[in-house]
């Protein structure tokens, strides 16, 4: 943390244990949450094979199944009106200098659209070779605003007083799920704004996706580039693979600015994935005797409907 603490120190804050149990009010209604039982969430976005999104499925139109066996989906909603928390994630490494003009833009422009007075909130962290919380969760689209304007590549004296790593973009990801998302009972969703290479971090992709999903929190994934960043030893490809991973496995969506879909537009379509979910929930059949990742898998029973949803989660004794 550039304030004095340590990356170390910053990284492993204590962070409350919190086993949250959900539940839906009804099976086409509002959303509430309970503690009567332990259900495991699940939220999904449907399309066709030509990305257009589903909007209109039924409970009945979906199987699901844990680790092979079927389970009964108890409840569900479409367009889930249920609080949504977001946590801007934004790559102010040397790599990413002449894109981040680009980049603040657009995010103010996604948040002032998607955000609901007194319902949702955003916190924004920026990662170099330092991790900083810069915003903590808010609904004041003017902070949001003039905090945007703030973040930035670290200056010529911080660069100096550089400690080790370079890009923490898996310690930043681990420290967004375990200290902030972790403890939200609501829709949860980590926009990361990369190139997607790391540089330093005590974390790995592994651990960095595990708490993702031990905190039930989406990652949509921006690949955002300069080709000429890393001149001779490029770095790109690698970056890409991880991203892809993060947005796979957690359940959100990996997009990459290019001169044929800018970031403006890649914010529309996350804005409309947001709008467009299924919310799904079910009581597992095995009683948790040891806390453990288990598998899901979610399916449209109609051909020719592609899921995105997560498929695991962190099944907590």
């Amino acid at each position: 943390m550039k304030s004095g603490c340590t990356r170390r120190e910053f990284l492993y804050l204590p962070a409350p244990l919190l086993l949250l149990h959900h539940s839906l009010a009804a099976q086409t209604g509002d959303a509430t949450f309970s503690t009567d039982v332990k259900v495991v969430n699940v939220l999904a976005t449907v399309r066709m094979k030509n990305g257009e999104i589903i909007r209109n499925l039924s409970k009945d139109e979906f199987s699901l199944s844990e680790n092979g066996h079927p389970q009964t989906i108890r409840y569900f909603s479409r367009q889930s009106d249920l609080a949504l928390t977001i946590g801007l994630m934004v790559d102010t490494s040397l790599s990413q200098e002449r894109v981040l003009d680009a980049e603040r833009a657009a995010s103010f422009h996604f948040l002032d659209q998607i955000l609901r007075d007194g319902v949702d909130q955003t916190f924004i962290m920026q990662f170099d070779f330092a991790i900083q919380l810069r915003e903590r969760l808010t609904s004041s689209r003017r902070k949001l605003e003039e905090t945007l304007a703030l973040v930035d590549t670290p200056s010529r004296k911080e660069l100096e007083m550089q400690r080790g790593g370079g890009t923490l973009l898996y310690d930043a990801m681990v420290m967004a799920s375990q200290d902030i998302m972790k403890n939200q009972a609501n829709r949860k969703a980590l926009i990361v704004l990369t190139d997607g290479v790391d540089f330093g971090s005590e974390a790995t992709l592994d651990t960095s996706i595990e708490a993702a999903q031990r905190a039930d929190t989406l990652v949509y994934a921006i690949l955002f580039s300069d080709p000429g960043a890393y001149g001779f030893f490029g770095g790109g490809p690698d970056g890409k693979k991880a991203l892809m991973r993060m947005s796979r496995e957690t359940g959100g969506g990996f997009f990459e600015v290019t001169k044929k879909q800018s970031i403006g537009q890649i914010f529309d379509v996350i804005q409309d994935e947001l709008r467009s979910q299924y919310s799904l929930g079910y009581v597992s059949d095995e009683a948790v005797r040891v806390s453990e990742f288990r598998r899901i898998q979610l399916t449209a029973k109609q051909k020719g409907l592609v899921v995105q949803a997560r498929d695991r989660y962190w099944a907590q004794r």
